[in-house]
């Protein structure tokens, strides 16, 4: 086929190119023939066609129509080429300009997210003596929206009643959506109460408005005066008030709802069942969220995300692991929400094996480099308790963020390097990267386990003053614990008690640890009384505080706070701790006999006292609270994180990580008792217990024996 290119502004080159969606060219064109090649490639949206079709207009004279013109800027847009369309605009005379040609371009302009662009346009049509219509207003306003400055939109608002258009059904709906937009609900409501007419997309961008400012009661309300109104609700009504059931996270209104969607027929959609499946599991009814997604058969990425989702936010991580694959399986390729949720499973399941199979997968997808899952990557191989992985993955990350950065920051914190994290969070300052809350915890924490009182403070005071960001809870928190490291209880109780918000259990749970580090049992006791009463449930005050007075000798006052316990109905979680051994997870409870090695463990145990006293070992009896005489030293050998230690003795070859997981703060007889296995048997022994990592190397530890 014949088609025309143009090669400079007066010559036409005729050229054989095959295309079947435009007709043979006639020697002459007419604007409709023009116009209706236009269209035709607007479809294919491809660029060569435009600009050939641009040159025969060229050719033709044809500039000065205003219809011809108006659908070439919209080509050049459509076709992912706005700076065509503005070069186009900017150097055509404005006689070949409309209202159609100014709306048009700004539509796009608004699409492409140029908000400021979009407005500079919308003047300079006023200038041009072309007066804007609903449709240009209707354009213009998710360009104010998008500015996120809602004084734009109120200017706007008022040219609106200006020229009439305030009560027109499109024009109120977008102004509507812009103040929901820009966060003033009242404004919203407002412009919808005054509006003559509603149809559903007007009651739509208030239920959305709604959702997207957290006023999720409202949102509800809205939802069921649509049903008031006698209209039927639509894919968007049903997916945005699931949202806020589930952020509510009330099932029964979640339920309320289902039963409207497949009263209404809308239940088969796929779009309606997502949203069903998220609101159930946000809830916490796993159950039922499972069944709906048993029920779905075309199921795509979306669904196997929510489902993956799901079995995370309720704390079945083997199962969102399960789930991962049988995506895989079933051929449904996974994207960057399905690699950052099931690394997040892999994660707190502490599974480095799953984790590396999960790093190959998104490697064979080439999201090796994207920056959320580089994020995900380096906070998974941290709590596997492989630092070194953690590291490599940053190195070799190209795009480092916000999230990169301080994923690294805190995985050099939770294993116990702390002049690394300073030395990261400065990098990162000169990268110019602007730190977010998680980093500055990071940093904080990290001042306080090397014992940079000043320095922490500084990097405090410059949340304020430098990275305008406001203190929480959790920053005054390290400050707290910042100063207890010190030993400076007196002032990090002032400190404590001088904040400008009222001190959490975080804060006052950090002057106890702190306490209980210094050995100052008045200040504990107090202490502890303020905790038993913000947070009378949280079994670890009461066991820090019974372990202070089992210090000092005071049994009888040790044993009366264990009767409180008792009486508040607190029970302390049992410890286990687990390790895994060709790709099988092992768990060990305290005095564990259930084994098929048990005679083998304890025979290494044995083994290990005996090398331990050697080295000076003295048990740390004050541990064994329930127990007395010889046996309360014997058991404290029967601790669940030294039967897996023995078991990963006698298991794992040299040169591999023994890697131990506890669910619970790992004692300090044990943690004794690692430093010296560590010498003894020349082994890297890494324990994760509920507060942070302890790599034990040649007889130390990476927490400073500070944990």
């Amino acid at each position: 086929m014949r088609i025309f290119l143009p090669l400079k502004s007066t010559h036409i080159l005729q050229t054989t190119l095959p295309n079947p969606c435009l007709p043979s060219p006639p020697k002459y064109f007419s604007p409709t023939h023009l116009d209706s090649l236009i269209n035709t490639t607007t479809q294919t949206k491809n660029i060569n066609h435009a600009t050939q079709i641009h040159a025969q207009i060229i050719t033709h004279n044809y500039t000065s129509l205003p219809f011809l013109f108006t659908n070439l800027v919209n080509l050049y847009a459509k076709c992912g080429q706005i700076n065509h369309s503005l070069t186009l605009f900017s150097t055509t005379k404005n006689e070949s300009k409309n209202v159609v040609t100014w709306t048009s371009l700004i539509t796009h302009l608004s699409r492409y997210k140029r908000p400021f662009l979009a407005l500079k346009m919308f003047n300079q049509m006023g200038s041009t003596g072309v007066y804007p219509n609903q449709y240009t207003f209707s354009a213009i306003l998710p360009a104010c929206a998008d500015t996120v400055v809602v004084i734009h939109g109120q200017q706007m608002h008022s040219l609106i009643c200006k020229h009439g258009y305030e009560l027109d059904l499109f024009v109120a709906t977008a102004l509507a959506s812009m103040y929901a937009k820009c966060g003033d609900m009242s404004l919203a409501e407002n412009v919808f109460d005054e509006m003559p007419e509603r149809n559903l997309v007007s009651w739509n961008c208030m239920i959305v408005g709604f959702l997207q400012n957290e006023i999720y009661d409202r949102a509800v309300g809205f939802f069921k005066d649509i049903m008031g109104e006698m209209l039927s609700p639509d894919q968007v009504s049903f997916s945005s008030v699931l949202s806020a059931c589930a952020n509510i996270g009330v099932a029964d209104s979640g339920k309320q709802v289902h039963g409207v969607a497949v009263k209404h027929g809308v239940i088969s959609l796929a779009y309606v069942k997502n949203s069903l499946m998220d609101m159930y599991f946000k809830c916490g009814s796993s159950s039922d969220g499972t069944k709906l997604f048993k029920t779905i058969g075309d199921k795509d990425v979306v669904t196997y995300n929510i489902m993956v989702m799901g079995c995370v936010q309720n704390d079945n991580f083997e199962e969102a692991c399960n789930y991962f694959w049988v995506m895989e399986r079933e051929g449904v390729p996974p994207d960057e929400t399905s690699f950052s949720t099931v690394l997040h499973a892999a994660a707190n399941l502490a599974s480095l094996d799953q984790g590396t199979l999960i790093h190959n997968q998104l490697i064979k997808y080439g999201l090796g480099t994207n920056p959320c899952v580089t994020s995900s990557l380096i906070a998974m191989y941290a709590k596997c308790g492989s630092l070194d992985d953690a590291h490599r993955v940053f190195e070799e990350s190209k795009d480092r963020n916000v999230v990169s950065w301080t994923a690294m920051i805190s995985a050099c914190q939770q294993h116990g390097c702390a002049i690394r994290v300073i030395e990261l969070f400065e990098e990162m300052l000169e990268e110019g990267i602007k730190p977010d809350f998680i980093t500055l915890v990071c940093v904080l924490s990290a001042c306080g386990h090397t014992g940079r009182v000043e320095e922490g403070f500084a990097y405090f005071n410059s949340m304020t003053k430098v990275h305008d960001m406001s203190p929480g809870p959790e920053h005054y928190a390290c400050m707290v614990d910042l100063l207890g490291r010190a030993g400076r209880l007196k002032e990090a109780k002032n400190f404590a008690e001088s904040m400008p918000i009222k001190p959490d259990a975080m804060v006052w749970g950090a002057l106890l640890g702190a306490c209980r580090s210094n050995g100052d049992l008045e200040m504990g006791r107090e202490v502890a009384e303020k905790l038993f009463e913000i947070e009378p449930h949280n079994p670890g005050n009461y066991i820090l505080l019974s372990n202070m007075y089992s210090r000092r000798g005071m049994l009888k006052e040790a044993n009366e706070v264990r009767r409180l316990m008792g009486f508040n109905g607190v029970r302390k979680e049992p410890g286990c701790s687990w390790i895994d051994v060709k790709n099988k997870t092992f768990v060990f409870t305290a005095h564990d006999r259930s084994h098929s090695r048990t005679i083998e463990i304890y025979e290494m145990l044995g083994k290990l006292e005996v090398l331990a006293k050697r080295k000076g070992y003295v048990p740390e009896t004050h541990y064994a609270i329930n127990d007395v005489g010889e046996y309360k030293e014997q058991r404290l050998w029967y601790h669940s994180e030294k039967l897996a230690l023995a078991f990963g003795l006698l298991t794992l070859p040299m040169g591999v990580p023994i890697r131990i997981k506890k669910n619970l703060r790992t004692c300090g007889d044990c943690h004794t008792v690692m430093k010296i296995a560590s010498e003894v048997f020349e082994r890297e022994i890494i324990v994760r217990d509920i507060n942070r990592f302890h790599r034990f190397t040649g007889g130390l530890c990476s927490c400073g024996d500070y944990w």
